[in-house]
């Protein structure tokens, strides 16, 4: 098979329209049909079926889709492995990471990673795990900074450091009357919390549940998670976030945390790569940079 037809056949596969596929690669129709043909002769199974005005991938054209990944990643990774040899901390690595771990950890790394390495070139994308999982499979991080969950074949972590998720509120707070808070003491108060579907968040939610309580009732809900400790220091709403938000000089030097053992999150934040793709020098650095400065943190 010709790497071109395949990279051809992805982006077919992709848009599942021959019209719109051949004017995002500069192709015409007949030159795609051509494409398709030869990868069907190679093949022995129809790739394609039509629907409507569209086409769709057959049982063998997503087999065929998983392998042409496969290849294009083993050919981009070893044009970058072969390109890095002799040369040392330089290139170019794509990062995707956690919005707590963006605002505490990424500053002091690419600080380090900058002063060790000038030629070394950093794209970072922020976004839950949810949304970064999909970029590494297919490639478009090279690494991933998240909190673990179920591990996926086909991915190696290693272990960062524990974060701890607390209640928390406006120094301030009536709560903060009490000798010791406990969960049923938060039901009488309204919410700052991200959306249904954020990890925290349902964890939160399911805890509620286990002890027979009501959810909490929430009055503002925000897909930013850096905005939650300013919003709680606004409003005295009570919400739910990184221990590391409470400490001295950070954006909740105004807020405390409400100690309630049963409302204490605990979680790993790891860094992950794919197991067949290629770490380069300067991704190898970054990594070790990303877990020196997480120990140097104290997320737990």
């Amino acid at each position: 098979m010709d790497l071109r037809d395949l990279q051809y056949f992805e982006v077919m596969a992709e848009l599942e329209h021959m019209g719109r596929a051949a004017e995002r690669l500069h192709r015409t129709q007949p030159a795609l049909t051509s494409c398709v043909r030869r990868l069907e002769e190679a093949c022995g199974a129809a790739l394609f079926e039509k629907t409507g005005r569209g086409i769709r991938l057959t049982a063998a054209g997503h087999a065929l889709r998983r392998w042409a990944q496969r290849t294009r990643l083993d050919v981009e990774s070893a044009r970058r492995e072969i390109g890095d040899i002799g040369r040392g901390l330089v290139g170019h690595v794509k990062l995707g990471i956690v919005p707590t771990a963006a605002q505490f950890l990424l500053p002091p790394v690419a600080r380090d990673l900058i002063a060790e390495a000038p030629d070394v070139t950093l794209r970072t994308h922020v976004a839950l795990v949810d949304a970064l999982t999909p970029l590494l499979r297919a490639g478009d991080i090279d690494l991933m900074v998240g909190t673990e969950g179920a591990r996926e074949p086909g991915f190696t972590s290693q272990l960062l450091a524990e974060d701890t998720i607390v209640v928390a509120a406006h120094a301030g707070h009536p709560l903060f009357d009490k000798p010791r808070p406990a969960l049923k003491d938060l039901a009488p108060w309204r919410w700052v919390l991200q959306t249904p579907g954020a990890p925290t968040r349902d964890w939160l939610d399911q805890t509620f549940d286990r002890h027979n309580l009501p959810r909490p009732v929430v009055q503002v809900e925000s897909t930013m998670l850096l905005m939650l400790p300013t919003l709680i220091g606004e409003t005295g709403l009570l919400s739910f976030i990184s221990r590391l938000h409470l400490q001295a000089g950070r954006s909740g030097a105004g807020l405390r945390e409400v100690a309630i053992p049963a409302a204490t999150m605990r979680r790993r934040l790891v860094v992950t790569w794919r197991d067949s793709g290629y770490v380069s020098p300067a991704a190898q650095r970054l990594i070790a940079l990303l877990a020196r400065h997480a120990g140097h943190e104290n997320l737990g």
